[in-house]
């Protein structure tokens, strides 16, 4: 018999082991996930001039452009785009803190390095099929994916995979204009690894949840998640 997952659980454990598995990736230096490394080069730039300008403040300030392009491309907007948002600027804070955390543990030489990676990897990908299992808004990153698989009829591992790689690219591109060829921050060999096994390391996460867990709602607050603000968006 499979026990109860309340998704609300699921949506409040979700952000915290995302934002603590990509605080442990930054900490091995091997890569940012291609997910957050448009948003961790971002920070990087921005903080040499600012230095109050956070990797979580980059997080939702980048999310939010991607929110706006998810609306653009499906024509609507709806109320959980907002709480996306607001999802965003939770993980952004929480992210921060957690990046102070990790800060504090040793990461001299390979061995160390390599675990925090490998932990880290698995950890956001347990992250994310957590909040692919809730009804609040999940970050832009999953929502996006979400919303497009849904829109469109794809299969949703298969488009987190297309996201993941497209996002890798973008990545690589943002590196060259802000750090100069060759050099890389960010988008290492790591992230080109990241990019190929995290949909299917995420389809693992979701199937095992599902053979142990039966995810049910604990409150009634789904439908306003689901209603639409506006109607669709005017063609153009």
């Amino acid at each position: 018999m499979k026990r109860t997952f309340f998704t609300e659980m699921a949506y409040v454990i979700g952000v915290i082991t995302l934002a603590f598995g990509t605080a442990l990736m930054e900490r091995a230096d091997f890569g940012m996930s291609m997910v957050v490394a448009p948003a961790y080069l971002i920070y990087l730039k921005i903080s040499e001039y600012f230095h109050w300008f956070s990797f979580g403040m980059a997080e939702y300030c980048f999310q939010a452009f991607l929110i706006i392009v998810l609306a653009i491309i499906l024509r609507r907007f709806k109320r959980k785009y907002l709480f996306s948002f607001i999802t965003a600027f939770i993980y952004g804070n929480v992210l921060d803190v957690m990046m102070k955390a990790v800060s504090l543990l040793p990461a001299n030489g390979i061995i160390p390095r390599v675990g925090f990676y490998g932990i880290g990897l698995i950890v956001c990908a347990m992250g994310v099929s957590l909040l692919f299992h809730t009804y609040i808004s999940p970050e832009a990153y999953e929502l996006f994916v979400k919303e497009i698989s849904s829109e469109f009829g794809f299969n949703i591992n298969k488009t987190k995979t297309i996201y993941d790689c497209c996002s890798c690219l973008i990545a690589v591109v943002m590196s060259f204009l802000f750090m100069g060829f060759p050099h890389f921050e960010g988008v290492k060999a790591g992230t080109i690894l990241c990019a190929a096994i995290n949909g299917w390391v995420i389809g693992q996460c979701s199937r095992l949840y599902e053979k142990y867990f039966c995810f049910k709602d604990a409150f009634g607050f789904r439908k306003y998640f689901d209603e639409s603000l506006t109607s669709d968006l005017p063609n153009r």
